[in-house]
C-alpha cells in the first residue's frame, strides 16, 4: 500500500498541529484534515448515545465531518499525530486522499456485512494489519493500542463477544497476543 507524502508545493498555506495519543482533534465546520503522521479514528453516536466507529486513518489520509455528512462527528488520536489542515477551496487538490476515504469506507461497511461474527472480527484485523500493520517474525504485527470495546464499536458486536471472539481466534493460532494490547496476524492467515 502506498501513501502519498506531503508536498509544501501542493498544500503550500497549511498549518500543521500534533496532538498526543488520546487527544480529541478539533474539528473544523469546513475543510479536511490530512494525518501526516500517526494514526486516528473517527466516531459519531446512535440515538441512544452508543459509540459507532466510523473509520480508522493513517498518514496520507484525508477525514473531517464534510467527508461523513454526520452531524456528531469526533477524531480521536490513537497514536502520536500530526495534522494538516486543508482549507476548503484547496480541497479539489486533494482528491487522491478523497478518493482513498471514499475506498476505506466501502471495505469497513463490506467487513460490517460480513454475517460470520468470528470472520467479521478477523477481516477487521486483516484489514488493520493491511493498512497499519508491519512485518515481524511471527507474522504482522498492528501496532495500535486497541481495546476490544473500540473493536466492537468497529463491527457493531458487544464487547463481550469481542473477548470470547479474540480468544478463539488465538486458540485457531490466527493470531497472538502476547504483548499487552497489540495483536500480531500469524503467517498461519
Amino acid at each position: 500500500m502506498t501513501f502519498s507524502t506531503y508536498t509544501p508545493a501542493l498544500y503550500p498555506s497549511l498549518r500543521q498541529q500534533t496532538f498526543t495519543c488520546r487527544q480529541l482533534v478539533p474539528v473544523p465546520s469546513k475543510g479536511l484534515l490530512r494525518i501526516e503522521r500517526g494514526a486516528v479514528r473517527t466516531v459519531t453516536w446512535s440515538e441512544q448515545g452508543t459509540p459507532i466507529t466510523l473509520g480508522y486513518w493513517g498518514v496520507g489520509d484525508a477525514i473531517g465531518q464534510p467527508l461523513s455528512g454526520v452531524q456528531h462527528y469526533q477524531i480521536e488520536c490513537k497514536t502520536h499525530v500530526e495534522i494538516s489542515y486543508i482549507p476548503a477551496n484547496l480541497c479539489d487538490r486533494s482528491l487522491d486522499e478523497i478518493f482513498k476515504h471514499v475506498q476505506q469506507t466501502q471495505a469497513l461497511f463490506y467487513i460490517v456485512r460480513i454475517e460470520s461474527l468470528r470472520d467479521r472480527l478477523l477481516q477487521l484485523l486483516v484489514w488493520l494489519g493491511q493498512k497499519f500493520g508491519r512485518e515481524v517474525a511471527q507474522g504482522v504485527l498492528i501496532d495500535l493500542r486497541l481495546t476490544h470495546q473500540e473493536l466492537s464499536e468497529a463491527i457493531g458486536i458487544t464487547r463481550i463477544t469481542v473477548t470470547r471472539l479474540m480468544g478463539r481466534l488465538e486458540e485457531e493460532g490466527l493470531i497472538d497476543r502476547t504483548r499487552p494490547q497489540y495483536i500480531v496476524l500469524t503467517s498461519r492467515l
